[in-house]
Formats: C-alpha cells, structure tokens, sequence
C-alpha cells in the first residue's frame, strides 16, 4: 500500500472527527486494502459522514441529519408503543383464568386467604402467533435502536433517547400498574 493511498484515507476521515476519536473495524492482520473503516469511539456531534446502519446509508448534510432525527425520534417512539400494544393485546388475549388461594398468616395469629389469578393462552393460536411475529418486530427495532446508539453521534443518541422518552409519555399512560405486595427488592 503506497504513502499515498494511506495518507488520503486519512484526509477523508479527518474532514468528520478527529484521529484519536476512531476505532478500526478491519479485522486483525488485515492491511488499509481490505476497505478499513473507520469508527468513532467517543460522542461527536457531526453531520458529514455519518453512517446510519447500511453501508449506502450515510448523513452528509444537514438536512439529511435533520431527517434521521425525525425518523430516529418516531423509530424510537414505535419501540415504546409497540411494547405497550404488546402488553395489551395479551391482556386481550388471555383465555383460562384460573384463581389459586392459599392460606398466609395474618395479624394477630389470625389466618387470611391470599387469592393469586393465573391466566394462560394457548400456543397455537392467533393471539399467540400475533405475538410471536410483534416480538420479531420488537426485537429487530431494538437492535436497530441500539445500532443507531452505538454511532456515538450525539444527535442519533438524542433523537434515540428523546424519542424513547415521548414514546413513553404518550403511551405507557395505559398500561396497567400491578403492585405485589410480596415484592422485597425495592
């Protein structure tokens, strides 16, 4: 590999961040030719150069930084609602109730019965299947979101948080707080 070559591709990513804010992804052993790429290890708040999870997707302007916001921001706020309308849809999908008591000792050597609701559905059917393909989606746009985190861009972070945020502002409202008495650990 020639000075030259070298040099150049050190030119280009000097124009987004600087040297010592990089990471190489090429792998151990392999020279500059194999297509090194360059990958920022600290926050940064830059628009040139921006990679936004496929190799043909990358922010250059400003606008184009604007507009991965927005869609970063509404992507993160579909991960919040679609884990709500999960929680939902399987309240709404439940099919056997069964009631467990069980005896506890109460104040003063008393004995009061502790009622346990156990609900269940059954694996082949459509609720379950609707559930399954959700949490496919689900976990997909997590691992998107988390991607998009790891760019290290300060903006992508912000529209990831504040869209997360406002996600669960606008529907976590519905979802149904359980208390368990039981519970030690908070």
């Amino acid at each position: 590999m020639s000075l030259d070559h070298h040099m150049m591709n050190s030119s280009m990513l000097a124009t987004s961040h600087p040297p010592e804010h990089h990471h190489s992804t090429a792998a151990p052993g392999h020279g500059h030719e194999t297509g090194m790429m360059m990958m920022a290890m600290t926050f940064h708040f830059s628009y040139e150069n921006v990679p936004l999870l496929f190799s043909g997707l990358t922010i250059n302007t400003p606008g184009e930084m604007a507009g991965a916001f927005v869609a970063v921001f509404f992507l993160a706020m579909f991960y919040e609602g679609l884990k709500i309308a999960r929680e939902c849809l399987l309240r709404k999908s439940q099919v056997s109730i069964r009631y467990n008591s069980m005896p506890v000792p109460g104040p003063n050597g008393t004995i009061l019965m502790e009622t346990h609701k156990t609900v269940g559905q059954q694996m082949l059917s459509f609720p379950h299947l609707l559930q399954t393909v959700l949490h496919i989606i689900q976990v997909v746009v997590s691992y998107f979101l988390m991607l998009i985190f790891m760019t290290y861009n300060g903006y992508l972070c912000i529209a990831v948080a504040a869209g997360a945020g406002m996600g669960y502002f606008f529907f976590s409202w519905k979802k149904a707080v359980v208390v368990d008495i039981t519970e030690h650990c908070h």
